[in-house]
């Protein structure tokens, strides 16, 4: 899964309480199941891969709360929207014994995609979604209400896919390369993974990590809109 950040922010204004409330209704569910089904994600498949131990740990519930981490699951979701800034977080990394896997380096590469995968299921089933709140008269009632989380399910999803395969280590897509490299060069990639986050919260305070995932945000935006037959809205 994704992991650090900190940011500050001014205090809100009393009257802009109401609309961080409204925001915070809107994305909560979606934010909370697209970091956890991501991790688990990993867990399952690395259990049908030979490795049982997410298992054993019973750290492959569906409960959000076993995967909770309570500063990348709330604290940084929580002050990015706030921000109304490029948003993402983490769980609780599901445990993933490499070791146990029938074919080490193959099968870590694909648990890795597990991940990913799993934000793009997510993102398809909110645009079903978006597509049945679409059909249905807005007014101020539950389907605008719908149509917003669905909306805000698809965009963290997207992100949390497209962010997580990019080639860093620890991200899942640092994983995957490994997966795909000689061993000496995977030798390389273990090397940086202790700096990994530390580039990645440089790229994001200086605004070069939106520039990098805007293109691959919009072209999977447009294929799944195209999928789904929507064209009034925008997510990015």
């Amino acid at each position: 899964g994704t992991r650090r950040s900190a940011a500050t922010y001014n205090r809100p204004m009393p009257d802009s309480y109401a609309q961080i409330a409204q925001t915070f209704a809107v994305w909560a569910v979606p934010v909370l199941f697209a970091i956890t089904l991501h991790e688990v994600a990993h867990g399952w498949v690395a259990r049908a891969l030979g490795d049982p131990t997410a298992a054993e740990q019973k750290r492959l519930s569906l409960n959000p709360l076993r995967h909770v981490d309570p500063v990348g699951t709330v604290v940084v979701p929580g002050i990015l929207l706030a921000l109304g800034g490029f948003l993402f977080g983490w769980a609780k990394p599901v445990p993933v014994n490499m070791q146990r896997l029938h074919s080490p380096r193959r099968d870590m590469a694909i648990v890795a995609l597990a991940g990913p995968g799993a934000n793009l299921l997510m993102t398809l089933i909110w645009a079903a979604g978006l597509k049945l709140a679409l059909a249905n008269p807005v007014g101020e009632g539950p389907w605008l209400w719908f149509r917003f989380m669905c909306i805000a399910g698809m965009k963290i999803n997207l992100i949390l896919m497209v962010l997580n395969l990019l080639p860093i280590p620890p991200l899942d897509g640092g994983r995957v390369l490994a997966g795909l490299l000689p061993e000496s060069g995977a030798r390389v990639l273990d090397k940086i993974e202790p700096y990994g986050l530390i580039v990645l919260v440089a790229l994001l305070f200086a605004g070069t990590l939106g520039a990098v995932l805007i293109w691959p945000l919009l072209i999977s935006e447009g294929l799944i809109f195209q999928l789904f037959g929507i064209n009034t809205i925008r997510l990015f």
